[in-house]
């Protein structure tokens, strides 16, 4: 394909991607494919802000005439600063030193935007050419070079397409380490439809990867015919690369409106109020990492924000019930819904993680219990649910707590299966109106009232409630979630083992 130049007609959606995709591919072979993230957004991000920087300047000369000013422009047209010396120009026409210069830039150009861009280009040295040589590196920002990313060439709607792209295709040459920035967007509409939200919601994702959570909540505002620029959007992630990619992610949606904060969720949440306590959202969003140790336990009984609901502090080696206690910490009282993604594990294990159920449910705080199909995700091939989480119930399903069964409900894949738009329409249609909307049993559901989960020892195993399983059918899916679980953490601990090794110098 020949890529368009800098002075021809908007590029088409292809085009772009086409050409994004290139750019990972003229790192291949010094770069790790799980790495191309790290090197292709940060240098994507500084093309843009550059090309944008370029096209509000002939705004403002435009428009200001004799009286412009580099003030008045930079108050009344420019979202970013770049620094004398730091533009792409500057960068590219180096010819000695280049991913030194290229360092240099970024750090003024972070500077520059306090708040704003702070830490948003991760933290690669691209003067190491150990990890990025600088022939690697050069292709990397000819293939930029190539394209003018300003809006006379490139419609906002496509840039946040072609970055969602992006990291779908890094997603899937990362393997196991997507799950740690990325979650397919199929069950992401899905979870966020099931929410709701509405405009003027304040959002939250605690655990917030690329961002892609927070993204989906601006689509279904906007489809729904309502202003996403009046939702305000908020993320934490520990990660420092993937915080950074939530930033530009959103950004390159056209968001302004948002704050990410990098750091541990747990141990010092940063989403606070102004006294110091935790911010309360209208909707709390999350894909935590599964069956998380080493979380922070040991704190958590003299937690400052209260957060070991009902006194129970979760088990050392699982942290997937801490996740729920903090999110539902943060439901806003009243308004306030809580969306997550959970092993099947979480459902049934015994021992603090069933004092932690009970207590929600006794709080009637618990509003539903979804399952999907296996392996939806990169980075699991285990079944896993959805749970949802309510303030305040409406009055007809106080006490009660929905089951659905949407395990049928996927298209398969050759790799991995997907939920296709009308599986995502059925199984929201099903949790909104509480009937089975398919007619054909492609879900199965049912409203269970807080005592018969109390006799059951506050076990949610979907296949315990839904009328067409028996009890011994939800041991069987109980002992086989159980299984996969295991497995899914012997292969984690393999994964870091190996990695360590490599790190050692170990041909592992």
């Amino acid at each position: 394909m020949t890529l368009a130049p800098e002075n021809s007609d908007h590029l088409t959606q292809r085009e772009l991607e086409s050409m994004l995709w290139s750019a990972a591919n003229a790192l291949r072979g010094p770069v790790d494919p799980g790495d191309f993230k790290s090197y292709v957004f940060p240098v994507f991000f500084f093309k843009w802000i550059s090309d944008i920087s370029a096209y509000h300047h002939d705004e403002a000369v435009a428009d200001l005439g004799d009286g412009w000013s580099q003030d008045l422009e930079d108050e009344d047209y420019q979202t970013f600063v770049i620094p004398e010396g730091a533009h792409w120009d500057d960068v590219f026409e180096t010819t000695k030193g280049l991913g030194e210069k290229l360092n240099d830039s970024l750090v003024a150009i972070a500077e520059a935007n306090p708040g704003k861009l702070t830490g948003v280009f991760g933290d690669v040295n691209w003067a190491n050419e150990e990890r990025i040589p600088t022939s690697a590196l050069k292709a990397l920002m000819q293939v930029f070079q190539s394209v003018s990313l300003d809006p006379d060439h490139v419609s906002g709607d496509m840039l946040g397409s072609a970055y969602e792209y992006l990291l779908r295709e890094f997603a899937e040459a990362s393997g196991k380490k997507a799950g740690e920035f990325f979650t397919p967007r199929h069950v992401v509409h899905l979870l966020v439809s099931i929410l709701d939200p509405k405009p003027g919601d304040d959002v939250c994702d605690p655990a917030c990867g690329s961002a892609g959570m927070l993204v989906e909540t601006v689509e279904v505002v906007k489809a729904a015919g309502g202003n996403p620029m009046s939702l305000s959007l908020y993320g934490q992630e520990q990660n420092l690369t993937t915080a950074g990619i939530a930033r530009m992610n959103l950004y390159l949606h056209g968001l302004e409106d948002f704050e990410i904060k990098r750091g541990d969720t747990f141990r010092e949440p940063k989403l606070l109020d102004p006294h110091g306590g935790l911010r309360k959202f209208d909707v709390v969003i999350a894909n935590p990492p599964f069956s998380l140790q080493n979380w922070g336990a040991d704190g958590w009984a003299k937690d400052p924000y209260k957060r070991a609901l009902g006194g129970v502090v979760p088990p050392a080696k699982n942290g997937d019930w801490a996740w729920m206690q903090h999110m539902v910490s943060t439901m806003r009282p009243g308004s306030g819904r809580v969306g997550v993604v959970m092993p099947h594990g979480a459902l049934f294990r015994g021992g603090k993680d069933a004092e932690i159920r009970q207590w929600m449910i006794e709080q009637d705080k618990l509003e539903a219990v979804i399952g999907l199909p296996n392996n939806l995700f990169y980075s699991t091939s285990i079944p896993v649910a959805l749970m949802i989480f309510r303030d305040s119930k409406p009055a007809e399903r106080e006490g009660k707590v929905l089951f659905i069964d949407g395990r049928q409900r996927f298209k398969a894949g050759k790799n991995q299966n997907t939920l296709a738009q009308d599986d995502v329409d059925v199984i929201n249609a099903a949790y909104h109106q509480g009937i089975d909307t398919d007619g054909d049993g492609g879900v199965s559901l049912r409203f269970v009232e807080r005592a018969e989960i109390g006799n059951n020892g506050w076990d949610l195993n979907i296949g315990r409630y839904i009328q067409t399983e028996t009890k011994a059918e939800a041991d069987v899916d109980a002992a086989l979630a159980s299984l996969r679980e295991a497995q899914a953490a012997v292969d984690v601990a393999r994964a870091a083992l190996d990695e360590r090794l490599k790190e050692a110098g170990f041909d592992a």
